[in-house]
């Protein structure tokens, strides 16, 4: 486990270009110990969080709400109109646009979406991406160019896209996404590297990834964070969480 030198923490700098912190986590629908999942987050300080497996059915908005007020967040986009994603935001982020995707549903497979946003932080502006690719691996290849496509059409030099791939580093879609994108934990290791599953990991299928021009200062399970305790890491959800700190050039 990688823990020096400590992440950055959030800022916006003199040339308007903002570090930021971006968290991917698969919450599985809020169904484990909520207080916590609220815990974890709280702790990481993110200005985006990047969910997967937002509660989609019953009173959802209402839920993720709760997580969004529990966690120090607001909610920017998605959860059941996404299929799932969902992206949380800091008060830092000023919000530009949002948008919910549904993709093509495959017969016997399940509905999947992107929830997706342009936000700017200072003088920083910043297309996201949240996702939860598909377990068919052909299903999977075809979302992952989706996603590729979805953004280059955003309109925005910088983007950062982040979620459960259901896929290892080395498979067909993981490597796809990693031609055209970094892969932030590759690219700067920080923390923890598996995220799967929470008592004995031994596979990293959640990733955040971001476009060429965004400077990765650092990404991984934040394991050695202060206010992250392992029980609450194994409590929360099925899935470990993925923090990058991320330095963005001003527009």
């Amino acid at each position: 486990m990688v823990t020096s030198p400590p992440l950055p923490e959030p800022r916006t700098e003199p040339d308007g270009s903002a570090v930021i912190r971006v968290l991917g986590y698969n919450i599985r629908s809020m169904r484990d110990d909520t207080d916590a999942l609220a815990r974890v987050i709280t702790a990481c300080t993110p200005d985006l969080v990047l969910i997967q497996e937002a509660p989609r059915f019953f009173r959802w908005r209402k839920k993720l709400a709760r997580l969004a007020a529990a966690s120090g967040q607001v909610i920017l986009t998605g959860g059941g109109t996404a299929a799932g994603p969902a992206v949380l935001c800091s008060l830092r982020a000023t919000v530009e646009r949002t948008e919910d995707v549904l993709l093509p549903l495959t017969p016997g497979q399940h509905r999947r979406g992107f929830a997706t946003a342009v936000v700017r932080f200072g003088g920083a502006r910043l297309g996201v991406l949240s996702c939860h690719l598909s377990l068919d691996e052909a299903e999977r290849y075809e979302q992952g160019g989706m996603l590729l496509d979805r953004l280059a059409g955003m309109g925005v030099e910088h983007a950062v896209a982040g979620g459960d791939l259901n896929e290892r580093p080395g498979g067909r879609t993981f490597t796809l996404l990693t031609a055209a994108l970094q892969d932030c934990r590759t690219t700067a290791p920080w923390g923890g590297e598996n995220t799967f599953p929470p008592a004995r990991p031994d596979r990293r299928i959640d990733a955040i990834l971001a476009t060429k021009g965004v400077e990765v200062l650092g990404c991984g399970v934040p394991t050695a964070l202060p206010g992250i305790t392992e029980t609450d890491m194994r409590a929360a959800t099925d899935h470990l969480p993925v923090l990058a700190a991320l330095r963005v050039p001003a527009a």
